[in-house]
Protein backbone atom coordinates (compact mmCIF):
# COMPACT_ATOMS: atom_id res chain seq x y z
CA UNK A 1 0.00 0.00 0.00
CA UNK A 2 1.56 3.45 -1.28
CA UNK A 3 1.16 6.67 0.82
CA UNK A 4 -1.63 7.98 -0.85
CA UNK A 5 -2.93 4.92 -0.32
CA UNK A 6 -2.65 5.31 3.03
CA UNK A 7 -4.47 8.97 3.09
CA UNK A 8 -7.54 7.54 1.08
CA UNK A 9 -6.23 9.96 -1.86
CA UNK A 10 -6.08 7.09 -4.37
CA UNK A 11 -9.85 6.33 -4.74
CA UNK A 12 -12.62 9.17 -4.62
CA UNK A 13 -13.30 9.18 -0.40
CA UNK A 14 -16.19 8.51 1.60
CA UNK A 15 -15.89 12.69 1.64
CA UNK A 16 -15.87 13.13 -1.69
CA UNK A 17 -19.08 10.78 -2.38
CA UNK A 18 -20.74 13.03 0.21
CA UNK A 19 -19.38 16.32 -0.98
CA UNK A 20 -20.55 15.25 -4.38
CA UNK A 21 -23.76 15.27 -3.59
CA UNK A 22 -23.77 19.33 -3.37
CA UNK A 23 -21.40 19.94 -5.89
CA UNK A 24 -22.97 19.92 -9.46
CA UNK A 25 -20.74 17.48 -11.60
CA UNK A 26 -19.88 18.09 -15.13
CA UNK A 27 -22.32 16.46 -17.68
CA UNK A 28 -19.95 14.97 -19.70
CA UNK A 29 -17.60 13.77 -16.81
CA UNK A 30 -17.79 10.12 -16.15
CA UNK A 31 -16.45 11.07 -12.15
CA UNK A 32 -15.65 14.19 -10.78
CA UNK A 33 -12.09 14.92 -9.55
CA UNK A 34 -10.67 13.30 -6.79
CA UNK A 35 -8.03 14.81 -4.49
CA UNK A 36 -5.37 12.66 -5.44
CA UNK A 37 -6.24 14.46 -9.21
CA UNK A 38 -5.83 17.83 -8.25
CA UNK A 39 -2.70 17.19 -6.37
CA UNK A 40 -1.31 16.10 -9.47
CA UNK A 41 -1.90 19.20 -11.00
CA UNK A 42 1.13 21.31 -10.17
CA UNK A 43 -0.64 24.53 -9.47
CA UNK A 44 -3.10 23.09 -7.14
CA UNK A 45 -0.18 21.11 -5.22
CA UNK A 46 1.65 24.69 -5.34
CA UNK A 47 -1.41 26.41 -4.08
CA UNK A 48 -1.85 23.80 -1.21
CA UNK A 49 2.33 24.24 -0.20
CA UNK A 50 2.23 27.77 -0.38
CA UNK A 51 -0.53 28.25 2.29
CA UNK A 52 0.82 25.84 4.80
CA UNK A 53 4.36 27.15 4.28
CA UNK A 54 2.97 30.77 4.95
CA UNK A 55 0.58 29.10 7.72
CA UNK A 56 4.19 27.30 9.41
CA UNK A 57 5.58 30.60 9.74
CA UNK A 58 3.33 32.40 12.19
CA UNK A 59 3.55 32.18 15.70
CA UNK A 60 1.47 30.83 18.17
CA UNK A 61 0.59 33.22 21.32
CA UNK A 62 -2.41 32.92 24.43
CA UNK A 63 -3.74 35.74 26.31
CA UNK A 64 -6.11 36.19 29.34
CA UNK A 65 -7.33 39.33 30.82
CA UNK A 66 -5.68 41.20 27.74
CA UNK A 67 -2.25 40.19 28.40
CA UNK A 68 0.16 37.76 26.80
CA UNK A 69 0.75 34.39 28.99
CA UNK A 70 3.82 33.72 30.02
CA UNK A 71 5.30 31.43 29.52
CA UNK A 72 3.30 30.01 26.51
CA UNK A 73 1.86 26.65 27.80
CA UNK A 74 3.42 23.61 26.20
CA UNK A 75 0.87 22.56 24.57
CA UNK A 76 0.35 25.68 22.48
CA UNK A 77 4.42 25.72 21.71
CA UNK A 78 3.84 22.13 20.61
CA UNK A 79 0.24 20.89 20.29
CA UNK A 80 1.15 17.11 19.62
CA UNK A 81 4.09 15.74 21.34
CA UNK A 82 4.65 13.01 18.75
CA UNK A 83 5.46 16.21 15.93
CA UNK A 84 7.11 19.23 15.90
CA UNK A 85 4.58 22.30 15.72
CA UNK A 86 5.16 22.89 12.07
CA UNK A 87 4.15 20.14 10.98
CA UNK A 88 1.04 19.72 13.16
CA UNK A 89 0.22 23.36 11.55
CA UNK A 90 1.21 22.08 7.87
CA UNK A 91 -1.12 19.16 8.49
CA UNK A 92 -4.34 21.01 9.74
CA UNK A 93 -3.65 23.66 6.57
CA UNK A 94 -3.79 20.63 4.17
CA UNK A 95 -6.75 18.93 5.65
CA UNK A 96 -8.58 21.92 4.96
CA UNK A 97 -7.30 23.09 1.70
CA UNK A 98 -8.06 19.47 0.32
CA UNK A 99 -11.13 18.28 2.05
CA UNK A 100 -12.42 21.63 3.13
CA UNK A 101 -12.30 20.25 7.11
CA UNK A 102 -9.73 19.10 9.98
CA UNK A 103 -9.94 16.80 12.81
CA UNK A 104 -8.57 17.40 16.10
CA UNK A 105 -8.42 14.49 18.77
CA UNK A 106 -8.20 16.22 22.03
CA UNK A 107 -6.64 14.80 25.13
CA UNK A 108 -6.88 15.99 28.52
CA UNK A 109 -5.08 15.70 32.06
CA UNK A 110 -7.61 14.59 34.69
CA UNK A 111 -8.03 18.53 35.44
CA UNK A 112 -9.80 18.56 32.29
CA UNK A 113 -6.83 21.00 31.32
CA UNK A 114 -5.72 20.23 27.24
CA UNK A 115 -2.57 18.62 26.97
CA UNK A 116 -2.77 17.31 22.83
CA UNK A 117 -3.67 18.20 19.70
CA UNK A 118 -3.20 15.32 17.14
CA UNK A 119 -4.71 15.45 13.85
CA UNK A 120 -6.77 12.61 12.39
CA UNK A 121 -6.70 12.26 8.22
CA UNK A 122 -10.00 14.13 7.27
CA UNK A 123 -10.76 11.35 4.81
CA UNK A 124 -11.43 8.67 7.16
CA UNK A 125 -13.97 10.64 9.71
CA UNK A 126 -17.89 9.76 9.17
CA UNK A 127 -19.87 12.77 11.45
CA UNK A 128 -22.59 11.02 12.96
CA UNK A 129 -25.85 13.37 12.53
CA UNK A 130 -29.93 13.14 13.84
CA UNK A 131 -32.27 13.27 11.39
CA UNK A 132 -32.24 17.16 11.96
CA UNK A 133 -28.15 17.75 11.29
CA UNK A 134 -27.13 17.71 14.72
CA UNK A 135 -23.86 16.53 15.09
CA UNK A 136 -24.12 13.55 17.74
CA UNK A 137 -20.62 11.85 17.35
CA UNK A 138 -17.57 10.71 15.10
CA UNK A 139 -16.28 7.56 13.88
CA UNK A 140 -12.92 7.48 12.65
CA UNK A 141 -11.38 4.85 9.91
CA UNK A 142 -14.77 2.91 10.14
CA UNK A 143 -14.00 1.53 13.97
CA UNK A 144 -13.45 4.01 16.35
CA UNK A 145 -15.73 6.05 18.12
CA UNK A 146 -15.42 9.65 19.55
CA UNK A 147 -17.73 11.99 21.34
CA UNK A 148 -17.78 16.19 20.82
CA UNK A 149 -15.94 16.25 23.59
CA UNK A 150 -12.81 14.37 21.97
CA UNK A 151 -12.96 15.88 18.66
CA UNK A 152 -12.15 19.64 17.77
CA UNK A 153 -14.21 20.09 13.97
CA UNK A 154 -12.73 22.63 11.97
CA UNK A 155 -14.35 23.55 8.79
CA UNK A 156 -13.41 25.94 5.72
CA UNK A 157 -16.83 26.75 4.15
CA UNK A 158 -19.67 26.01 6.39
CA UNK A 159 -23.01 24.94 4.34
CA UNK A 160 -25.98 25.61 6.26
CA UNK A 161 -27.54 22.19 6.14
CA UNK A 162 -24.09 20.48 5.73
CA UNK A 163 -21.77 18.46 8.78
CA UNK A 164 -18.77 19.03 6.48
CA UNK A 165 -17.51 21.77 5.25
CA UNK A 166 -16.68 22.17 1.76
CA UNK A 167 -12.97 23.13 0.30
CA UNK A 168 -11.74 23.95 -3.19
CA UNK A 169 -11.26 21.39 -4.59
CA UNK A 170 -15.19 19.91 -3.90
CA UNK A 171 -16.48 23.22 -4.80
CA UNK A 172 -14.90 24.10 -7.73
CA UNK A 173 -14.96 20.18 -9.93
CA UNK A 174 -15.76 22.15 -12.75
CA UNK A 175 -12.71 24.35 -13.35
CA UNK A 176 -10.77 21.34 -11.77
CA UNK A 177 -12.05 18.99 -14.24
CA UNK A 178 -11.08 21.39 -16.96
CA UNK A 179 -7.20 21.45 -15.78
CA UNK A 180 -6.69 18.13 -15.75
CA UNK A 181 -8.36 17.38 -18.80
CA UNK A 182 -6.08 20.32 -20.84
CA UNK A 183 -3.34 18.72 -19.40
CA UNK A 184 -3.84 15.39 -20.35
CA UNK A 185 -4.85 16.29 -23.66
CA UNK A 186 -1.49 18.28 -24.39
CA UNK A 187 0.37 15.50 -22.73
CA UNK A 188 -1.23 12.60 -25.25
CA UNK A 189 -1.48 14.97 -27.93
CA UNK A 190 1.73 13.24 -30.03
CA UNK A 191 0.70 9.74 -29.10
CA UNK A 192 -2.74 9.62 -28.53
CA UNK A 193 -4.43 12.10 -30.46
CA UNK A 194 -5.01 10.40 -34.13
CA UNK A 195 -3.79 13.27 -36.01
CA UNK A 196 -1.21 12.61 -38.59
CA UNK A 197 2.06 14.21 -38.67
CA UNK A 198 2.03 14.77 -42.03
CA UNK A 199 0.50 14.32 -45.98
CA UNK A 200 1.88 12.96 -48.91
CA UNK A 201 0.08 14.58 -51.36
CA UNK A 202 -0.05 13.68 -55.17
CA UNK A 203 -1.11 15.92 -58.58
CA UNK A 204 -1.57 12.08 -60.11
CA UNK A 205 -4.60 9.52 -59.41
CA UNK A 206 -2.70 6.98 -57.16
CA UNK A 207 -4.40 3.51 -56.42
CA UNK A 208 -4.50 1.56 -53.40
CA UNK A 209 -1.27 0.10 -54.03
CA UNK A 210 0.64 3.15 -55.07
CA UNK A 211 -0.54 5.35 -52.33
CA UNK A 212 1.07 2.21 -49.50
CA UNK A 213 3.63 1.92 -51.02
CA UNK A 214 4.71 5.58 -51.22
CA UNK A 215 3.33 5.85 -47.28
CA UNK A 216 6.10 3.18 -46.45
CA UNK A 217 8.53 4.29 -48.34
CA UNK A 218 8.30 7.34 -46.88
CA UNK A 219 8.26 5.63 -43.37
CA UNK A 220 11.19 3.92 -44.06
CA UNK A 221 13.42 6.76 -44.98
CA UNK A 222 12.31 10.59 -43.31
CA UNK A 223 8.70 9.45 -41.75
CA UNK A 224 10.58 7.52 -39.26
CA UNK A 225 14.42 7.54 -39.34
CA UNK A 226 15.16 11.28 -40.36
CA UNK A 227 16.44 10.18 -43.67
CA UNK A 228 16.51 12.06 -46.69
CA UNK A 229 13.25 11.88 -48.38
CA UNK A 230 13.05 11.42 -52.25
CA UNK A 231 9.66 12.15 -53.45
CA UNK A 232 8.25 11.02 -56.79
CA UNK A 233 5.39 10.76 -59.06
CA UNK A 234 4.58 14.67 -58.18
CA UNK A 235 4.06 13.60 -54.74
CA UNK A 236 4.53 16.21 -52.13
CA UNK A 237 5.24 16.71 -48.25
CA UNK A 238 3.30 18.50 -45.98
CA UNK A 239 3.36 18.37 -42.31
CA UNK A 240 0.28 18.72 -40.20
CA UNK A 241 2.30 19.01 -37.01
CA UNK A 242 1.04 21.98 -34.78
CA UNK A 243 4.15 24.45 -33.24
CA UNK A 244 5.14 23.46 -29.85
CA UNK A 245 3.17 26.43 -28.11
CA UNK A 246 -0.31 25.56 -29.83
CA UNK A 247 0.29 21.62 -29.25
CA UNK A 248 0.93 22.38 -25.72
CA UNK A 249 -2.27 24.69 -25.61
CA UNK A 250 -0.01 27.05 -23.83
CA UNK A 251 -2.78 29.53 -23.42
CA UNK A 252 -5.49 27.25 -21.76
CA UNK A 253 -3.38 25.53 -19.51
CA UNK A 254 -1.97 29.38 -18.13
CA UNK A 255 -5.94 30.52 -18.22
CA UNK A 256 -6.08 27.33 -15.79
CA UNK A 257 -3.29 27.96 -13.65
CA UNK A 258 -5.17 31.52 -13.30
CA UNK A 259 -8.70 29.77 -12.27
CA UNK A 260 -6.64 27.24 -9.72
CA UNK A 261 -5.06 30.72 -8.28
CA UNK A 262 -8.40 32.52 -8.22
CA UNK A 263 -9.83 29.67 -6.77
CA UNK A 264 -7.46 28.87 -3.88
CA UNK A 265 -6.94 32.51 -3.09
CA UNK A 266 -3.24 32.92 -4.16
CA UNK A 267 -1.60 35.66 -5.95
CA UNK A 268 -0.90 34.41 -9.80
CA UNK A 269 2.37 35.57 -9.26
CA UNK A 270 3.09 33.24 -6.55
CA UNK A 271 2.40 30.53 -9.07
CA UNK A 272 4.42 31.99 -11.66
CA UNK A 273 1.06 32.86 -14.19
CA UNK A 274 1.31 36.20 -16.00
CA UNK A 275 -2.28 38.18 -15.76
CA UNK A 276 -2.82 40.06 -19.15
CA UNK A 277 -2.35 44.12 -18.71
CA UNK A 278 -0.23 43.55 -15.31
CA UNK A 279 2.69 44.79 -14.42
CA UNK A 280 4.30 43.22 -11.61
CA UNK A 281 6.40 46.35 -9.22
CA UNK A 282 7.22 45.98 -5.73
CA UNK A 283 4.61 48.00 -4.91
CA UNK A 284 1.72 45.68 -6.25
CA UNK A 285 3.79 42.73 -4.80
CA UNK A 286 3.57 44.20 -1.36
CA UNK A 287 0.16 45.00 -2.07
CA UNK A 288 -0.78 41.37 -3.03
CA UNK A 289 0.69 39.60 -0.21
CA UNK A 290 -1.08 41.85 2.03
CA UNK A 291 -4.47 40.98 0.48
CA UNK A 292 -3.31 37.10 0.47
CA UNK A 293 -2.92 37.47 4.50
CA UNK A 294 -6.11 39.34 4.83
CA UNK A 295 -8.25 37.67 2.21
CA UNK A 296 -6.74 34.04 2.12
CA UNK A 297 -4.70 33.04 4.73
CA UNK A 298 -7.54 34.86 7.16
CA UNK A 299 -9.83 32.26 6.56
CA UNK A 300 -7.51 29.52 8.06
CA UNK A 301 -6.05 32.07 10.55
CA UNK A 302 -9.42 32.80 11.99
CA UNK A 303 -10.68 28.75 12.07
CA UNK A 304 -7.48 27.67 13.90
CA UNK A 305 -7.85 30.47 16.22
CA UNK A 306 -11.44 29.93 17.21
CA UNK A 307 -10.87 26.26 17.40
CA UNK A 308 -7.43 26.71 19.69
CA UNK A 309 -9.20 29.51 21.77
CA UNK A 310 -12.19 26.73 22.08
CA UNK A 311 -9.81 23.68 23.53
CA UNK A 312 -8.16 26.24 26.07
CA UNK A 313 -8.76 26.99 29.79
CA UNK A 314 -12.00 29.02 30.20
CA UNK A 315 -11.18 32.82 29.58
CA UNK A 316 -8.01 32.58 27.31
CA UNK A 317 -7.75 33.34 23.90
CA UNK A 318 -5.33 32.48 20.84
CA UNK A 319 -3.90 34.80 18.26
CA UNK A 320 -1.61 33.60 15.69
CA UNK A 321 0.94 36.53 14.86
CA UNK A 322 0.78 37.38 10.98
CA UNK A 323 3.36 40.51 11.50
CA UNK A 324 5.84 37.84 10.02
CA UNK A 325 4.21 37.96 6.58
CA UNK A 326 3.72 41.31 6.31
CA UNK A 327 7.34 42.45 6.92
CA UNK A 328 8.53 44.12 3.60
CA UNK A 329 12.42 44.62 4.66
CA UNK A 330 14.57 44.19 7.36
CA UNK A 331 15.52 47.98 7.72
CA UNK A 332 11.79 49.06 7.02
CA UNK A 333 10.25 46.64 9.37
CA UNK A 334 12.78 47.70 12.36
CA UNK A 335 12.64 51.68 11.70
CA UNK A 336 8.83 51.17 12.26
CA UNK A 337 9.49 49.57 15.72
CA UNK A 338 12.04 52.30 16.37
CA UNK A 339 9.64 55.11 15.18
CA UNK A 340 6.37 53.22 17.44
CA UNK A 341 8.96 52.67 20.84
CA UNK A 342 9.99 56.39 20.25
CA UNK A 343 6.61 57.66 19.98
CA UNK A 344 5.22 55.67 22.87
CA UNK A 345 2.91 53.59 21.00
CA UNK A 346 4.58 50.04 22.13
CA UNK A 347 7.38 49.00 23.96
CA UNK A 348 10.36 46.57 23.82
CA UNK A 349 8.68 43.74 24.86
CA UNK A 350 5.81 44.22 22.29
CA UNK A 351 8.33 44.87 19.90
CA UNK A 352 10.11 41.66 20.97
CA UNK A 353 6.50 40.12 21.14
CA UNK A 354 5.73 41.01 16.85
CA UNK A 355 9.18 39.43 16.52
CA UNK A 356 9.02 36.17 18.25
CA UNK A 357 11.56 36.94 20.94
CA UNK A 358 11.24 36.44 24.82
CA UNK A 359 10.98 39.36 26.60
CA UNK A 360 13.80 41.52 28.42
CA UNK A 361 14.25 41.68 31.87
CA UNK A 362 13.71 45.09 33.51
CA UNK A 363 12.07 48.47 32.52
CA UNK A 364 12.77 49.13 28.62
CA UNK A 365 9.26 50.94 27.74
CA UNK A 366 11.02 53.72 26.10
CA UNK A 367 14.40 54.96 24.32
CA UNK A 368 16.32 57.87 24.17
Amino acid sequence: MGFLDYLGLTRRSALEERSSAIVPQPRYASSGVTTSDALSLASVYRSVTILANAMKQLGIHVYRDDKEVSPTPLWIRQPDAATTRESWMESTVNSLALSGNAYWEVARNPRGETVNLRVLNPFNMLIKTDEFGNVLGYTYRGTKEYSLNDIQHLALCRVPGQAYGLGPIQGAQQELLNARDTRDYAATWFTDSGVPSGILKSDQMLSPDQAKAAKDAWNATAGAKNGTAVLGNGLTYQSSYLNPKDALWIEAQAFNVQQIARLFGIPAAMLLASVDGTSMTYTNMEQEQMAFVRYTLSQYIIEIESALSHVASRGSMVKLNVDSLLRTDTLSRYQAHQIAIAAGWMTIDEVRAIEDLPTLEGDFSAVS
